[in-house]
Protein backbone atom coordinates (compact mmCIF):
# COMPACT_ATOMS: atom_id res chain seq x y z
CA UNK A 1 0.00 0.00 0.00
CA UNK A 2 2.83 2.43 0.87
CA UNK A 3 4.38 2.01 -2.60
CA UNK A 4 1.06 2.92 -4.25
CA UNK A 5 0.89 6.10 -2.19
CA UNK A 6 4.47 7.02 -3.10
CA UNK A 7 3.80 6.40 -6.80
CA UNK A 8 0.70 8.60 -6.70
CA UNK A 9 2.47 11.37 -4.82
CA UNK A 10 5.53 11.29 -7.07
CA UNK A 11 3.54 11.43 -10.31
CA UNK A 12 1.54 14.36 -8.95
CA UNK A 13 4.63 16.17 -7.66
CA UNK A 14 6.58 15.74 -10.91
CA UNK A 15 3.61 16.91 -12.96
CA UNK A 16 3.11 19.99 -10.82
CA UNK A 17 6.83 20.80 -10.78
CA UNK A 18 6.72 20.68 -14.58
CA UNK A 19 3.78 23.08 -14.61
CA UNK A 20 1.52 20.64 -16.44
CA UNK A 21 -2.16 19.93 -16.08
CA UNK A 22 -3.32 16.33 -15.94
CA UNK A 23 -4.62 16.77 -19.49
CA UNK A 24 -1.26 18.07 -20.75
CA UNK A 25 0.66 15.22 -19.13
CA UNK A 26 -1.79 12.68 -20.51
CA UNK A 27 -1.44 14.10 -24.01
CA UNK A 28 2.36 14.05 -23.68
CA UNK A 29 2.51 10.36 -22.82
CA UNK A 30 -0.48 9.19 -24.85
CA UNK A 31 -3.09 8.56 -22.16
CA UNK A 32 -6.25 10.33 -21.06
CA UNK A 33 -6.36 12.93 -18.32
CA UNK A 34 -8.62 10.50 -16.45
CA UNK A 35 -5.78 7.94 -16.49
CA UNK A 36 -3.45 10.53 -14.96
CA UNK A 37 -6.11 11.42 -12.39
CA UNK A 38 -6.54 7.78 -11.32
CA UNK A 39 -2.74 7.36 -11.07
CA UNK A 40 -2.47 10.42 -8.86
CA UNK A 41 -5.43 9.41 -6.71
CA UNK A 42 -4.15 5.86 -6.35
CA UNK A 43 -7.55 4.49 -7.34
CA UNK A 44 -6.11 2.38 -10.16
CA UNK A 45 -2.83 0.70 -10.90
CA UNK A 46 -0.97 1.46 -14.08
CA UNK A 47 0.68 -0.69 -16.72
CA UNK A 48 4.40 -1.23 -17.24
CA UNK A 49 4.12 0.66 -20.50
CA UNK A 50 2.64 3.75 -18.83
CA UNK A 51 5.17 3.53 -16.01
CA UNK A 52 8.02 3.58 -18.53
CA UNK A 53 6.42 6.47 -20.45
CA UNK A 54 6.22 8.49 -17.24
CA UNK A 55 9.82 7.70 -16.32
CA UNK A 56 11.04 8.65 -19.80
CA UNK A 57 8.97 11.83 -19.86
CA UNK A 58 10.19 13.06 -16.47
CA UNK A 59 13.69 11.55 -16.85
CA UNK A 60 13.49 9.71 -13.56
CA UNK A 61 13.97 6.04 -12.80
CA UNK A 62 11.03 3.67 -12.59
CA UNK A 63 12.40 2.63 -9.18
CA UNK A 64 11.93 6.22 -8.03
CA UNK A 65 8.34 6.34 -9.31
CA UNK A 66 7.58 3.03 -7.63
CA UNK A 67 9.03 4.10 -4.29
CA UNK A 68 11.82 1.52 -4.34
CA UNK A 69 14.42 4.28 -4.07
CA UNK A 70 14.45 7.96 -3.25
CA UNK A 71 17.08 8.56 -5.95
CA UNK A 72 15.32 9.87 -9.07
CA UNK A 73 18.45 9.58 -11.25
CA UNK A 74 17.57 8.69 -14.83
CA UNK A 75 19.67 5.83 -16.19
CA UNK A 76 18.04 5.49 -19.58
CA UNK A 77 18.99 6.96 -22.91
CA UNK A 78 19.58 10.69 -22.97
CA UNK A 79 16.52 12.76 -23.84
CA UNK A 80 16.02 13.45 -27.53
CA UNK A 81 16.86 17.00 -28.45
CA UNK A 82 14.33 19.21 -30.18
CA UNK A 83 15.42 20.52 -33.61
Amino acid sequence: MRKTILFSQRVSLLRKQSGLSQKQLGESIGVSNKAICTMENGTRETTFEKLVRLAEFFHVSTDYLLGITDDPTWRGAPPEEEP
